[in-house]
């Protein structure tokens, strides 16, 4: 019977929804995370009678076809703007605005971040908190006694005996035409794609990238309250979608009693 395959494919879209919300609740307090939605589509309808079929001297106003079911079509990221929580230290820095912190994984591929939760190597480079060293790579004397990051991305130090802050490089951000587009590449890392675009590279604050803020970090952009509310309706259309496999294995039986 159609309508159990129907349902199946009912059954196997909500459980790919419920996934992702699983996954945006678990990453609720992920610095710089970005939620998930799927988007779906309906499959091809069987076509049993043509709407506009000529009867006599009329045409049928409406025809007759049956759905088929459901598939997901696409994930898509949603690149809102999370909350900001203060945190004082020196080289935790959010984006306020558009744009992606760049970093150098170990392969010299440039990956792109929101997560802004930076430190300092053995050397003094300023690298994410994954390890990777910040693009273009800034280098802080061990013997400076503060690091100052202005809104425009400019990155200062204030060395011991001196007045005057002392200027050792500048942060950049990188900006897409269609962020949902980067490859999410685990670890709050996205990969360029043909379909985000090439980064277009810049100072904070100019060509509609964002700013700065020193001493701060962007949260999760997930809301609690909206992913507990898609949860139950996910919820609900599984248990629908399995009352159809129950109805329709019981029309089966009864067919089968009555061959015996």
């Amino acid at each position: 019977m159609q309508s159990l395959y129907t349902a199946a494919t009912g059954l196997d879209a909500q459980q790919k929804k419920l996934g992702t919300i699983a996954n945006n609740i678990a990453n609720v307090n992920t610095t710089g995370f970005k939620k998930s939605r799927l988007n779906m589509e309906n499959l091809l309808h069987q076509k049993i009678r043509q709407p506009g079929i000529e009867v006599g001297d009329s045409k049928l106003p409406s025809g007759l076809s049956i759905g088929v079911g459901v598939r997901v079509q696409s994930s898509q990221e949603i690149h809102s703007q999370g909350g900001l929580r203060q945190t004082d230290s020196d080289l935790d820095i959010a984006i306020n605005g558009d744009g992606f912190f760049q970093v150098v994984m170990p392969s010299g591929e440039v990956a792109y971040t929101r997560a802004g939760n930076f430190g300092t190597d053995g050397d003094g480079n300023i690298v994410s908190g994954n390890g990777y060293l910040v693009e273009p790579q800034i280098t802080v004397p061990v013997d400076a006694m503060s690091v100052e990051i202005s809104q425009e991305g400019v990155v200062s130090v204030r060395m011991q005996g001196q007045v005057a802050l002392q200027q050792i490089g500048e942060l950049e951000l990188a900006k897409f035409i269609n962020p949902s587009g980067l490859s999410n590449n685990g670890g709050n890392l996205y990969l360029e794609t043909g379909s985000s675009g090439a980064p277009i590279v810049s100072q904070p604050g100019i060509d509609g990238i964002g700013t700065l803020l020193q001493g701060q970090l962007e949260i999760s952009n997930v809301n609690v309250a909206e992913e507990m509310v898609a949860m139950i309706e996910g919820q609900r259309a599984y248990e629908m979608a399995s009352k159809v496999v129950s109805s329709s294995s019981e029309m089966i039986k009864h067919v089968n009693d009555a061959l015996r």
